[in-house]
């Protein structure tokens, strides 16, 4: 049998990464530095240690290459990586493409996401400088269901400001938070001055995950034996991540194969770092290859966003970071994508698509469901609305390929399955989703209280 005939790449135990690829080595452009909300200086190490512990902010200006897994956390990674990394032969048929797909598979643990890769190593940093309890946000809820999970194991307790609309919508997610024990909160609430403050303005408030992370940065600074958990965004969330990268590489190797173009979907930026980051080293050291973010046009965060300092939540508590941003007061439609709903975007990721090293498009969530049953009926998995993102995007590239006979080498990070996301497919069946876009006028509006920083 040809190497390139093979279905799925499984590497042993022994080929997990044993470090975090940190992308802060290589970029030709820094990104800018954090500004405090407080004082509109840059933010110093003290005032991060308010909501972080010390070893994640190194993590987060560290220019060092290479960064050591923690054995704790590299045993806790054995549990499901290395994760499969799939040829898409079905979905290759139906489309009746000469492109070779391939995707990264990581909905294979127990919460059905990439997001476990980094809830662990927050989990255990905290643990380790004696926090006792973390709070966060989760919009879809894969991120709230990770670190549920991860406090669970180490010991931690976890509150969870859950946007409210997916509150609503994914009741599963709920159950599944709170069998690990996390207390799971509809955001915006009355339990913090923030959540108060926004239902007096608007008591029917949907929420975003710009309200939830004020409220969870609120519940931390509040406590002093709580810490804030971030599931995207940051640097260090990334550069967790990037052991999906880091692994396709190895699994690539095995079949002789290199990829022409990545795709995976982007909200904060944390799975398309993830799949991408490592393989942005090489486009830097000239190999020829493009990598897109895939977001929604009811959320077009680099496709229509301003490159600006801005909050990175509603009530502008915690620090303000440089990125593509559509506005913190920027309250998008309640997609059923919603891990994908926010304003802003991975200061990394802004930056390297600021300097053109990487792409993005966005689409319409019709058409992304379109795709998502593509894949299901041909591949066996049913995916998140999240990721359909980046499944529609590599349909239209091997499309491409067969108007054009080109074939191509694409690859996708499948960031995760849709097994707690029935609903949206059942509004998908009975013709109920809508498709938003957002006029320049509209983005104008929701930019205009932009934080004003002297750099």
């Amino acid at each position: 049998m040809s190497k390139k005939d093979v279905t799925k790449v499984i590497l042993s135990e022994e080929d997990i990464p044993k470090k975090w690829y940190n992308i802060l080595a290589d970029m030709p452009n820094k990104p800018a530095p954090y500004f405090s909300s407080m004082t509109n200086e840059i933010a110093t190490s003290e005032e991060l240690q308010a909501i972080f512990p010390i070893e994640l902010i190194k993590q987060e200006t560290t220019t060092d290459r290479w960064i050591d897994i923690p054995n704790e956390v590299w045993e806790m990674y054995r549990h499901w990586r290395p994760s499969p990394l799939y040829r898409a032969k079905g979905l290759e048929k139906m489309l009746g493409t000469p492109a070779r797909i391939y995707y990264k598979y990581e909905g294979t643990n127990a919460t059905g996401s990439h997001k476990l890769n980094t809830s662990i190593p927050q989990a255990y940093y905290n643990k380790a400088s004696g926090i006792k309890r973390l709070a966060t946000e989760t919009g879809a809820g894969q991120w709230g269901s990770a670190l549920s999970l991860a406090c669970n194991h180490f010991g931690l307790e976890c509150t969870v400001y859950m946007v409210k609309v997916s509150y609503g919508q994914k009741p599963y997610r709920r159950s599944f938070m709170q069998t690990f024990g996390a207390n799971v909160i509809p955001s915006p609430s009355d339990l913090t001055q923030c959540g108060k403050s926004i239902l007096q303005k608007d008591p029917d408030c949907t929420g975003s995950l710009g309200i939830a992370i004020s409220e969870a940065v609120e519940d931390a600074a509040t406590h002093k034996d709580t810490n804030y958990a971030l599931g995207s965004v940051l640097n260090h969330v990334c550069m967790h991540q990037t052991i999906i990268g880091l692994e396709a590489k190895k699994q690539l190797e095995v079949l002789d194969e290199y990829p022409d173009v990545i795709f995976a979907c982007c909200g904060g930026g944390s799975n398309f770092a993830g799949i991408s980051f490592p393989f942005v080293m090489d486009k830097l050291n000239g190999k020829n290859i493009r990598l897109v973010g895939v977001e929604p046009t009811a959320c077009p965060t680099l496709t229509k966003g301003v490159f600006a300092y801005d909050y990175g939540d509603t009530a502008k508590v915690g620090p303000i970071a440089k990125m593509y941003t559509l506005g913190h007061d920027f309250v998008p439609a309640g997609i059923h994508a919603g891990g994908l709903r926010y304003h802003g975007e991975s200061p990394i990721v802004s930056q390297l698509y600021h300097d053109k090293i990487v792409e993005a498009v966005a689409y319409g969530q019709k058409v992304v469901f379109e795709a998502a049953l593509m894949f299901s009926k041909s591949e066996g998995i049913i995916p998140a609305p999240e990721s359909s993102h980046a499944i529609r995007a590599a349909i239209d590239e091997a499309l491409k390929c067969k108007e054009s006979g080109q074939s191509k080498v694409i690859l996708f990070n499948l960031s995760g399955h849709g097994y707690f996301d029935m609903a949206a497919y059942d509004n998908y069946f009975s013709e109920k989703l809508v498709d938003i876009e957002y006029s320049d006028d509209s983005i104008k509006e929701s930019i205009k209280n932009l934080p004003d920083i002297k750099e």
